[in-house]
């Protein structure tokens, strides 16, 4: 039987809500708060599989979307597992947030585990009215979304290979990844991230409410920018790379991948923030 937009919604709300819970059970005994990441990633895997399914709208529609979400999904999900949580270190944003918080870092992390639960239904709107789309065949917009999406996975994975490989260079202690798009950008991984979220948007916009579709990335750019992407990340930079980040705050854009010491959003309004 097929649910309505709203149906699905609320039943992915009901359900990050409790596995977010319980991966903060998770990270109580094991120390890395980093679990949430993963647990987020997948969670929005899982939101537009069970659109897809429970889906009204045509079949090329829900496979498409399901396919995308799925293999994006499954590839930031799996990253984050290997390359951060398994690797053995937490993510510094965790560690300075316990160092910050003290004693009351369990509190804050329950809290802020459910702030990730609730977002998963609204990063979830652009799956659910792709799914409920009744067009038998596919839009041009939904081709753009479909490339769009395409070329940021590509531009991701390169960004995320490249400091990867940094990382691994013993000669890179102490400094900043410069290599390929990290020459333009400060956090390329981020502006491809977002272009997913664009591309969702589109495939869902021949959908009667697809004017909702743009929340999501609208609020993925607003928590990248201003909330849990740059600065927390910006500010850990500073604290471990001092003189060298600095230089790069100023002469590398934030976020649109530019030529260097021309860059449209290279100035810091605050040491650990751009």
């Amino acid at each position: 039987m097929s649910l309505t937009p709203w149906e699905q919604l609320g039943a992915i709300a009901a359900t990050s809500i409790v596995v977010m819970a319980l991966l903060w059970f998770v990270q109580k005994r094991s120390g890395d708060a980093g679990v949430v990441d993963v647990g987020w990633s997948y969670l929005l895997g899982a939101a537009a599989v069970f659109a897809s399914v429970s889906g009204d709208g045509s079949l090329v529609y829900r496979i498409l979307i399901a396919t995308l979400v799925g293999v994006w999904s499954i590839r930031l999900g799996t990253h984050i597992l290997v390359d951060r949580v398994l690797s053995g270190a937490e993510d510094g944003r965790y560690t300075m947030l316990r160092d910050k918080v003290g004693d009351r870092i369990q509190t804050v992390l329950f809290a802020f585990y459910q702030f990730q639960a609730v977002l998963v239904p609204v990063l979830a709107l652009p799956y659910v009215l792709a799914a409920s789309t009744d067009r038998p065949t596919l839009a041009w917009t939904a081709y753009a979304g479909a490339s769009l999406w395409v070329i940021a996975i590509i531009g991701e994975w390169i960004a995320d290979r490249q400091l990867k490989a940094f990382k691994k260079d013993p000669d890179s202690k102490g400094k900043t990844c410069r290599r390929g798009l990290w020459n333009y950008s400060r956090h390329p991984n981020y502006f491809f991230e977002w272009f997913t979220w664009v591309g969702y948007a589109l495939i869902a916009a021949q959908a009667d409410l697809w004017l909702l579709a743009w929340i999501a990335p609208a609020l993925m750019l607003v928590l990248i920018l201003f909330v849990t992407g740059i600065p927390p990340t910006e500010a850990r930079a500073v604290k471990s790379r001092g003189d060298d980040y600095r230089e790069y705050q100023r002469s590398t854009s934030a976020f649109v991948p530019w030529p260097r010491n021309t860059p449209p959003f290279a100035g810091r309004s605050k040491e650990h923030a751009s």
